[in-house]
């Protein structure tokens, strides 16, 4: 499944016309991974992000070309049309007239303004501050522009309120919600107002939401389906049955299976896999700081390092143990291809780096021996006392767990003692301060996912690895750094970073940045550059696969097929 690149205005030209809102009546979509919450600025994942993107949206997206598409923008600013200061240290949008929430108010730049507010007051706790980082204020000028000022020049100037992780809030709904009253507004999280093709008409966390078409659409022909349900729950074998075999829905998300398995649910004729290859790259983290129980309240902080994790020696033969391309081959097929980075895409910023493609379970035995682990009576490496014994968790689904399996017997081989742990990916990626199996919370010593970024410039991306970004207590345990990586040696290129506007010299810095992280520090550990793999019935049109958006970023021009 190859990743196709269709420049965003030949895209939308594509569209077919629809008739009339509401005509083709319910569209029913599986999400296995059920949505908790309704609110971007509460949840990275991408169950939280889709759902909510049919009803919130930003000022522009990105398209699978990646170039920027306006959405509530009038146009994407430009050095050329005066929206981008020439010394790149203010933007100036205007939103496009006449635009409604769903409750029919008008949207103004107040509430653009509002919405850099709400994600950067101190003690929420946002779950996208990086797209935020280096911003001073945020101005209504008037009714219809929005100035934002950086602190200093900002490369690239075009981040926040750009896809689908950083869209508009109403002001009326969210002004009560500011700081650490965020997490706990309900009715605003759950239901929020906004300017997508859909409004939200109930939604039980863990479970469905269902939506009905904005009767206040900007485009009075779409959306072209009346009602949407989105089910959660099970897991991607029987949400890829649903679609593809017994025809009970009509889209499917991330379908990550086993080519052998679905090829012949494909071959049943109801329906057809589309995928794109974004960013999405399956890793595994491997905590710097102790998730040890006798910690208590400050397992997995700072204050805390992991006792073994933390030997570079021992991260690297981690890595050396791993067959990349057999696990691309057995559990993803075309729908995977083994890397080294976490930064894929676009090839301007992968630095290209491939050792780690190559399995030395030797050279991880000599590497660990000159460290000083030892081998002790049952064959587990240890040294000082501390025994090589980890426990690596990831979600429940059938890939990963068969990963799991092949990860803990590489390791086996190498002295590494390893429990495995399987957690609800509703659970896992779920935003919930109080949740201590989330991804964010960490506390185990390995873990795999799948992460990306959203932006053809990975410097937010990057930005997420700084200290500051380390969940804690203090941010409500909302910070994207979940692997606990903090350098200050890496946080000053981050600062280089945002102050560097030469392409070549970014593109330098930033693979340099990754390969701290990967190829030289083996904090994260890549293991497969993964197409997002979706199902639908052949009645669906107008579905298109987009590397940078999330499955449901054009929902509004779905429809029934003729």
């Amino acid at each position: 499944m190859k990743k196709a690149l269709v420049p965003a205005l030949a895209l939308m030209m594509a569209t077919p016309a629809l008739a009339e809102r509401g005509s083709d009546g319910d569209l029913r979509v599986l999400y296995w991974q059920a949505a908790s919450v309704l609110n971007p600025y509460l949840s990275t994942g991408a169950k939280d992000v889709d759902p909510a993107s049919m009803i919130l949206e930003p000022l522009a997206l990105v398209a699978d070309d990646g170039s920027l598409i306006p959405v509530l923008a009038a146009e994407i600013p430009t050095i050329e049309n005066g929206g981008i200061a020439e010394d790149f240290a203010s933007v100036t949008w205007r939103l496009k007239p006449g635009l409604t929430w769903s409750d029919g108010t008008p949207v103004t730049a107040a509430d653009v303004a509002f919405t850099a507010q709400y994600c950067m007051a101190p003690d929420f706790g946002c779950a996208v501050l990086a797209e935020f980082d280096g911003i001073e204020t945020v101005e209504a000028v008037d009714d219809l522009t929005v100035r934002i000022r950086y602190a200093a020049p900002k490369y690239p100037p075009l981040q926040a309120f750009v896809g689908g992780r950083t869209p508009i809030l109403q002001k009326a709904q969210f002004e009560s919600c500011l700081g650490s009253a965020g997490a706990s507004c309900t009715d605003q999280n759950f239901g929020p107002i906004g300017t997508g093709p859909f409004r939200v008409t109930s939604f039980e966390p863990g479970n469905v939401a269902t939506y009905e078409a904005n009767p206040h659409y900007r485009d009075p022909a779409k959306p072209a389906f009346a009602r949407v349900t989105i089910k959660g729950g099970g897991d991607a074998m029987a949400a890829a049955r649903a679609v593809l075999e017994t025809g009970e829905f009509d889209f499917a998300w991330n379908l990550q299976l086993a080519p052998d398995v679905v090829a012949p649910m494909e071959a049943a004729g109801k329906g057809k896999l589309v995928g794109s290859f974004g960013s999405m790259v399956e890793r595994i983290e491997l905590n710097q700081t102790d998730p040890s129980p006798a910690l208590g309240a400050e397992r997995s902080t700072l204050a805390h390092p992991h006792p073994f994790l933390t030997d570079p020696a021992v991260r690297r033969a981690l890595s050396m143990a791993i067959d990349r391309p057999i696990l691309a081959e057995l559990a993803y097929g075309p729908a995977g291809k083994p890397t080294c980075t976490i930064v894929p895409v676009p090839e301007t910023f992968n630095s290209g780096r491939d050792e780690c493609l190559t399995q030395d379970i030797a050279g991880a035995r000599a590497l660990l021996d000159q460290a000083g682990w030892l081998p002790g009576a049952d064959g587990i490496r240890e040294k000082d006392g501390v025994r090589l014994h980890l426990v690596f968790q990831t979600t429940v689904n059938p890939v990963r767990q068969d990963v799991q399996s092949l990860v803990k017997q590489w390791w086996s081989e190498i002295g590494v003692e390893t429990d495995l742990k399987t957690i609800d990916g509703t659970v896992f990626f779920g935003g919930d301060a109080g949740n201590p199996d989330s991804r964010a919370r960490f506390l185990a010593d390995a873990q795999m996912f799948t992460d990306a970024f959203y932006l053809p410039d990975p410097a937010s991306f990057l930005d997420e690895f700084v200290c500051n970004r380390v969940p804690d207590q203090g941010n409500q345990w909302q910070g994207n750094n979940s692997v606990r990586f903090c350098d200050p040696a890496f946080d000053a290129m981050m600062a280089q970073l945002n102050q560097t506007g030469l392409p070549r010299d970014r593109q330098r810095i930033a693979k340099d940045m990754t390969d701290m992280l990967t190829a030289d520090g083996h904090v994260v550990l890549p293991l497969i550059h993964r197409g997002m793999i979706s199902a639908h019935a052949n009645s669906l049109a107008g579905v298109t696969p987009n590397g940078w958006e999330g499955s449901l970023w054009n929902i509004a021009d779905w429809s029934r097929a003729e």
